[in-house]
């Protein structure tokens, strides 16, 4: 598939990097909240602004016990589930967020994590969809959303080789070429030492989707070597301020961090530029000072065979070019050839 095309913008070859801003449950349940990370990704230049649907009791047990890295960041006495209820994004909110969504001009998406979550996220439209990293091993689940037809991000976190292959499949079996293949290391903040940003390359071997970096170490080096080897989509957790209670503030990038993000990725797409080797036109306005001509290395009388003593390679490159030594050697002078002049054709008898 040449390019996959999400809303107004387009995923592929050619294609800047399309950048997601992961709000996920960074709004802490307020409207208001939300509402303002949709306008802050905007503004920073982020493509897409993506949260997650959920119902906390279809997500958990009452016994489920926090991650690590909940603990750490949110109130150790309680469970998951109560964490997670604060962090539901309320039905009646979506309708006016995926308007401000639109009136601004960024992508709405959000991950669903049971099937009633996927059954509304198509009742209000939304273009493409996210797989949570936790749900990689849930055929059924993975199956339903790749029969919708829509575009599918494939977060890889947790996963084997062998579990990548088994969701690929599973969205290929219901007729659906539309994936994006994310590395991810799900650990929050994760080390720039587990990124394995090699599994880009292992991907883009073994699949012949786009790929991409679902990116959770602190800072944007990790995401800027992505782009460098290939991935064509980054996400990035953005929050509005780290300081923020709920368990991915901390490992988020503010608006400011998240701008100059997106800036360095921008920058890093113009600098790769074109697989075509071929002079850029500036080289070719400073090739004609920077490359060199046949001179004469010293004077050649007319009617002389021009040797290889006769003649050597000065800038600029504005006679004959160095290209064409071999065949001047053994060619006479139709005229005489003062030394340090530069070659012409009119000078040599053909």
């Amino acid at each position: 598939m040449e390019k996959i095309k999400i809303g107004d913008r387009l995923i592929g070859k050619g294609e800047p990097c399309f950048i997601i801003a992961e709000a996920g449950v960074n709004h802490n349940g307020d409207f208001e909240m939300a509402k303002a990370l949709i306008e802050k990704a905007h503004e920073c230049g982020a493509d897409c602004i993506k949260f997650q649907t959920f119902k906390a009791e279809r997500v958990v047990t009452k016994e489920a016990p926090k991650a690590k890295y909940q603990l750490r960041w949110t109130n150790p006495g309680e469970s998951q589930l109560e964490m997670l209820r604060k962090m539901e994004l309320k039905p009646e909110f979506y309708a006016e967020l995926i308007r401000c969504a639109k009136k601004i001009g960024i992508i709405f998406m959000s991950t669903p994590y049971n099937f009633e979550d996927i059954d509304f996220l198509e009742s209000i439209g939304v273009p493409a969809y996210k797989i949570a990293s936790g749900q990689i091993i849930e055929i059924p689940f993975i199956k339903k959303i790749a029969r919708i037809g829509k575009p599918v991000f494939l977060s890889t976190g947790l996963a084997t080789m062998q579990e990548v292959k088994e969701a690929v499949d599973a969205i290929q079996s219901e007729n659906n070429n539309k994936i994006v293949l994310l590395q991810c290391t799900t650990n929050y903040p994760s080390s720039i030492n587990d990124a394995n940003l090699n599994v880009i390359g292992t991907y883009k071997k073994n699949f012949s989707f786009f790929v991409g970096y679902s990116d959770h170490t602190t800072d944007e080096l990790a995401a800027i070597i992505a782009v460098a080897i290939g991935a064509k989509v980054i996400e990035k957790h953005f929050t509005l301020d780290k300081k923020l209670p709920g368990p991915d503030h901390s490992s988020s990038m503010t608006p400011s961090e998240f701008s100059d993000f997106v800036k360095k990725i921008r920058t890093v797409n113009k600098a790769l530029g074109s697989a075509c080797k071929k002079p850029t036109e500036t080289e070719k306005e400073n090739a004609i000072s920077m490359r060199r001509s046949i001179v004469a290395k010293r004077t050649v009388k007319k009617g002389s065979t021009i040797v290889e003593g006769d003649i050597t390679f000065k800038r600029p490159l504005t006679g004959l070019s160095p290209g064409y030594y071999y065949k001047l050697l053994g060619k006479k002078a139709s005229r005489d050839i003062r030394a340090d002049e530069i070659l012409t054709e009119e000078m040599i008898e053909w």
